[in-house]
């Protein structure tokens, strides 16, 4: 089985400024570069030949590069207990607009379609068990509130690999392709 997600990779200044704000949370275990990327589908562990036939469905898409900007930071929790902390992007509705198509191209290759709400975001840290660490986590909350970047775009939709390991998981790129610049190219 092939463990895969579709995302999009901010360029180089903007991880810098993500790995930046990465501090702060002992119990956090910070993404590195490598795994820096914003999901628009996580598809989960399937066989070889649907891998084979969602990367073809996948090099069909055809939409705009979307131009966004960081705003922002939360967490998610299960349970209770806060387990990740993300970075916003926006606008939405770009983002939006480019996950559906990469659903239905999902729904194409033979997968259910997505359920969940979808938000943009770029996940920074990862937290195992939170308790004792609320205060550190809500003032790392307050400390990025206002975060903030210039536009920038993201040009490439990226299929990648998830290989899961003792420390978390490592990301392989296995296929990339050009989303729309809109300047002719």
């Amino acid at each position: 089985m092939i463990r895969l997600f579709v995302a999009l990779r901010p360029p180089p200044a903007i991880r810098q400024s993500l790995l930046d704000i990465m501090e702060g949370v002992p119990a956090a275990r910070w993404q590195d570069d490598e795994q820096l990327h914003l999901t628009l589908r996580f598809i989960g562990p399937v066989e070889r030949p649907v891998a084979e036939d969602i990367a073809v469905a996948l090099s069909q898409v055809v939409a705009p590069a979307p131009r966004v900007s960081l705003t922002g930071v939360g967490r998610f929790e299960k349970r209770g207990r806060t387990d990740t902390l993300w970075v916003g992007v926006t606008p939405h509705d770009a983002l939006a607009a480019l996950h559906r198509k990469v659903d239905q191209a999902c729904v194409r290759a033979g997968l259910d379609p997505e359920r969940r709400a979808y938000l943009p975001h770029v996940t920074v840290g990862r937290l195992a068990r939170s308790a004792g660490v609320g205060f550190a986590i809500d003032a790392w909350l307050a400390a990025h509130a206002a975060l903030s970047s210039a536009p920038f775009p993201l040009p490439h939709l990226v299929l990648y690999q998830s290989h899961l390991g003792r420390d978390g998981a490592t990301y392989e790129p296995v296929a990339r392709w050009a989303l729309d610049s809109g300047d002719g190219t």
